[in-house]
């Protein structure tokens, strides 16, 4: 259907009248009358019929009117879409970030979303990846990167990778050690509910084995900073070496048997969809956990 001859059907219903219609769009009547007809003919019957004082809309004509705002109205929509993406979107997004993640890539994701969306502004809170859990299941938050989330229905959650988990140690280590061997090392673990205590913890469980855990702490920052000041070892993400606070080397080992990974997902609220901030958030957020995080 040509969009224009509607058009002009419409400016002839809306003033009754060819001879207003045509003035109205600077047409000549005859011009005017012929796209009607052409618009009648495709349509198989008749739109509008003349009468002592103009026209008016036959039963068909009535219906067309009404599909023709409706598609006037979708156009105009689209027409107003489509320029708002030309401009920069405004409003906040809060992202969620654990506090390893976030000293890694914190700096870039806001310089490079103020540079995307430079009319917007961005919040990052840093916690654990339960607490920033239950932020987005609150409206708190509206993304986040978790560690190994427990599975719900009311988040999406796309994986980014899985990394593995190495032993470090300030003095020289082997290139792997088993699980079974942890128990030759005094250990400085995160405590629970940690997302990472949580899973070394699950590998090692079916081994039933007497560990030395001399330290539980909340954050990795303070678990490397006790190996680095020789309070004990540590089993730690491979990426969070990056992040070693010591004057000292760390020496890190390959832990084995099994090899334990974590999971690093992107989640958001299934309940929400995903404006344009947070499609930006999205799109910074995969190329920087690729380059920082192993799979």
């Amino acid at each position: 259907m040509d969009f224009l001859r509607l058009q002009y059907f419409m400016a002839v219903a809306q003033a009754q009248s060819y001879s207003k219609a045509a003035a109205a769009l600077n047409l000549s009547q005859p011009t005017l009358s012929r796209q009607v007809q052409l618009l009648e003919a495709e349509l198989g019957q008749p739109l509008l019929e003349r009468h002592g004082r103009g026209v008016r809309l036959t039963e068909s004509g009535k219906a067309m009117l009404a599909h023709g705002r409706s598609i006037s109205a979708a156009v105009d929509a689209a027409k107003a879409d489509m320029a708002d993406r030309l401009q920069s979107p405004r409003g906040k997004v809060r992202l969620g970030l654990p506090p390893l993640v976030a000293s890694l890539i914190t700096p870039d994701v806001v310089q490079q979303f103020l540079q995307a969306c430079p009319d917007a502004s961005i919040i990052v809170e840093e916690s654990l990846s339960i607490r920033l859990r239950e932020w987005l299941l609150a409206d708190r938050l509206d993304v986040a990167v978790l560690f190994d989330p427990s599975p719900t229905p009311q988040l999406l959650t796309e994986l980014l990778t899985r990394e593995p988990l190495v032993l470090i140690s300030t003095r020289p280590l082997p290139e792997r050690v088993k699980v079974a061997q942890l128990v030759d090392y005094p250990l400085v673990l995160p405590s629970r509910p940690q997302a990472l205590r949580m899973i070394f913890d699950d590998a090692v469980e079916d081994q039933q084995l007497p560990l030395r855990i001399v330290a539980e702490v909340d954050s990795i920052k303070m678990v490397l900073s006790l190996v680095a000041r020789n309070v004990g070892c540590s089993v730690v993400p491979a990426s969070a070496v990056k992040t070693w606070p010591g004057s000292a080397p760390v020496f890190t080992a390959q832990v084995s048997h099994p090899v334990i990974r974590n999971r690093i997902v992107l989640a958001t609220p299934a309940a929400r969809p995903h404006n344009r901030l947070v499609k930006a958030v999205h799109g910074i957020l995969k190329p920087l956990m690729k380059q920082h995080f192993s799979a």
